[in-house]
C-alpha cells in the first residue's frame, strides 16, 4: 500500500457508547462489515471514548484493534498499545488539587474517587464489575455536583487557579489537567501521516472532536441534545441515516468509497 493509495491516508476516530456501540445493548455487530474493511486495508480505528483504559482495552481486543492508541476518559489521556503516551499520568494530583477546594464548595462534588463501586454502579447504570473498571481512573475525575450555578462557577475558578480543568458533559462534571480528543487527533493524524482524518460521534461531547477532522459523521442520537460543531469548524459534514453501529456501518462505508479507498 502507498501513499498515493487513499486507505494509506486515512484515520478514523470513533466515540463508544451511541456510536459504535448501541445505545442499550452495547452491541458493535451491525458495524462489522466497516470494521472488518478497515482491519483489512490497515486503516487504524483510534477509540475516543469518557471510559477509562481498564475499560476500553477489551473492547479494543474484541474489534480487532490491539494495535491502534485510544484517547480514553474524554481526552484526558492518549493511551497506547502496552502503556501511557503523551499524557501526564496524575490522577492522585488531581485529587489533591480537588481535595485542596475550600470544604463548602468541595462538598458540592461527589467525585468517582469518592464513591465505592456500588455507589458509581447506581449513578451510571453500570454492572458493579463494570463500575469497577470505570473507577481505575488515571486522567480525570467524573462526579456529580449538587450546588448552585454560582456555586459551580466558583469551584471551577478555584481549579483553574489549580491548573485543573472542568467540563460539564450530561449527567456529569469532568476534572482534568486540560488535555482533550482535539489534542490527540493533531498529535495522531501528525504521527502517521495520514491527513484524511474521519470522526464519528453522537454527543454534544463529541462536537470538538468531530470539528477537529477533515470528515465528521454524526449518528444521531434520538435520547439526546443535537450535535452542534463548533462555528470554527472546517469539516465536511455527514449525518448518518441510523443510530448506532448500524449508522456506523453504513455512513462509514459509503465515505470510504466516495474517498476511492478500495480494497
Amino acid at each position: 500500500m502507498t501513499q498515493s493509495d487513499p486507505a494509506a491516508q486515512v484515520i478514523v476516530f470513533s466515540d463508544l457508547d451511541g456510536t459504535l456501540l448501541d445505545h442499550h445493548s452495547y452491541d458493535h455487530a451491525p458495524a462489522a462489515p466497516t470494521l472488518d474493511r478497515l482491519r483489512r486495508l490497515g486503516i487504524p480505528l483510534i477509540l475516543a471514548s469518557s471510559k477509562t483504559q481498564a475499560e476500553m482495552a477489551p473492547l479494543r481486543q474484541a474489534l480487532g484493534f490491539a494495535h491502534c492508541s485510544m484517547i480514553c476518559e474524554n481526552g484526558a489521556g492518549l493511551v497506547g498499545v502496552d502503556q501511557h503516551e503523551d499524557a501526564v499520568t496524575d490522577y492522585a494530583g488531581l485529587r489533591a488539587a480537588l481535595d485542596a477546594i475550600p470544604a463548602p464548595l468541595r462538598q458540592c462534588f461527589e467525585g468517582f474517587g469518592d464513591m465505592d463501586a456500588a455507589r458509581i454502579s447506581a449513578v451510571t447504570g453500570l454492572s458493579v464489575d463494570q463500575a469497577r473498571l470505570a473507577a481505575q481512573r488515571a486522567f480525570s475525575e467524573p462526579g456529580l455536583w449538587t450546588g448552585s450555578d454560582a456555586a459551580r462557577d466558583a469551584f471551577a475558578a478555584e481549579l483553574a487557579s489549580r491548573g485543573v480543568s472542568a467540563r460539564s458533559g450530561g449527567r456529569f462534571l469532568t476534572l482534568s489537567f486540560g488535555s482533550n480528543k482535539v489534542d490527540h487527533i493533531r498529535t495522531l493524524t501528525a504521527r502517521f501521516n495520514r491527513p484524511l482524518s474521519i470522526a464519528m460521534g453522537d454527543a454534544p461531547n463529541d462536537a470538538e472532536m468531530l470539528g477537529a477532522a477533515e470528515y465528521a459523521i454524526v449518528i444521531p442520537n434520538p435520547h439526546g441534545p443535537p450535535v452542534q460543531l463548533p462555528a470554527t469548524s472546517m469539516a465536511d459534514v455527514l449525518t448518518a441515516e441510523q443510530p448506532g453501529p448500524a449508522g456506523w456501518n453504513a455512513t462509514l462505508g459509503a465515505l470510504l468509497n466516495a474517498l476511492g479507498v478500495a480494497e
